[in-house]
């Protein structure tokens, strides 16, 4: 049986992943960085697409990877309109909203430019993207705010969040699509999604830090203050955003988005950094127990994962809060290059059908 070859890449702020995979196995796998120097001559993220396209090339081509082999080239999906989880083929349409995005600029947005023009100069390739984080499947309910004016938008970590869903359903011998879960990833941006019979019904969007305070985002805060701030003339609107997303959470308790320095500076013996840690648990969890309640507190489990899921302690914080509302399994990390391969890799064996854009 044919071993399909797929070419995963996943354009970052500050890098550019890439990997090869014969099937599920990993034969090359690369991150590269790019400094500040290097991109500060570039307006847009847009502009910096060959730039990244030509490292990419250079790369496998010092690897010595057969470029005619590669069957799927798939890009990490960027802030296009919101659409359905699922992999979708690079078209005109897309690359028209990547370019002049509605939500806003990411690097991820070159993921699907760089898929295509690769796939294109090769015989037998085809370009796709995989669960953006603008995959939208809420029910109507949750897009409702407190005002007309202001809708709920679905922005999270849907690959991963996606990919290990069906990890552990295929682990315990179910189907996604029967399962109710809660999905928590833990990374410089906090989502937590309520997964029902395989749509994410309900998910803060943690693109702008709504929902728990993260290494680097505020989440959710006091909205009058809020108001209130943005009006003393004291900071700009731009520094302001920067609060909300970026220097917002860890970084502005404690001076660092690392999650792992926080664990080892309260291990050391560092009240505030554990206390502000704790307070970070506590909204983790609390945020499960909301998400519970949008399962109508049938829960098949709750899967918890993302880089800080590789500290125990702070997951036992969350663990101790929730563990009465559903089994608590933990993957740690993330590996959304895997994630990638593996939907081009149903698409390729004909195990789900792409969609068009």
């Amino acid at each position: 049986m044919e071993e399909f070859r797929i070419l995963a890449i996943n354009p970052g702020s500050t890098s550019t992943k890439i990997a090869v995979f014969n099937g599920t196995n990993p034969v090359f796998v690369r991150t590269i960085t790019h400094s500040t120097e290097e991109l500060s001559g570039f307006d847009k993220i847009t502009d910096q697409y060959n730039f990244r396209k030509e490292i990419i090339y250079k790369q496998l081509e010092e690897a010595g990877i057969e470029m005619d082999s590669i069957r799927a080239v798939v890009g990490r999906g960027g802030l296009t309109k919101p659409i359905p989880s699922g992999v979708y083929e690079v078209n005109e349409a897309m690359k028209h909203d990547m370019a002049n995005s509605p939500m806003d600029e990411h690097a991820s947005n070159l993921g699907g430019f760089i898929a295509d023009d690769i796939a294109k100069s090769l015989p037998n390739a085809r370009a796709f993207i995989a669960d953006p984080v603008v995959v939208d499947e809420l029910e109507p309910h949750a897009r409702v705010s407190g005002h007309p004016e202001f809708a709920r938008k679905s922005i999270f970590h849907a690959l991963n969040q996606k990919a290990i869903a069906r990890q552990h359903a295929k682990s315990i011998m179910r189907k996604y699509e029967d399962l109710n879960l809660i999905v928590v990833h833990l990374g410089g941006g906090i989502s937590v999604g309520a997964h029902r019979k395989g749509q994410v019904v309900d998910v803060n969007q943690a693109l702008d830090g709504e929902g728990p305070f993260s290494p680097e985002r505020s989440g959710t805060l006091p909205s009058a203050d809020l108001v209130r701030l943005c009006f003393s003339g004291k900071y700009t609107q731009k520094e302001i955003l920067t609060m909300i997303k970026g220097k917002g959470g860890l970084a502005a308790f404690l001076g660092t988005n690392s999650a792992y320095e926080v664990e080892q500076r309260a291990m050391a013996g560092d009240e505030y950094a554990k206390f502000i840690f704790e307070a970070m648990a506590f909204q983790v969890a609390k945020a499960i127990g909301a998400m519970s309640t949008v399962l109508k507190g049938e829960v098949d489990g709750i899967l918890i994962t993302g880089g800080i899921a590789h500290g125990k302690w702070f997951v036992n914080q969350v663990i101790e809060r929730v563990y009465k509302i559903g089994p608590v399994h933990v993957y740690p990390g993330e590996d959304e290059m895997r994630a990638l391969a593996v939907n081009g890799l149903m698409v390729l064996k004909g195990e789900i059908e792409v969609k068009e854009y």
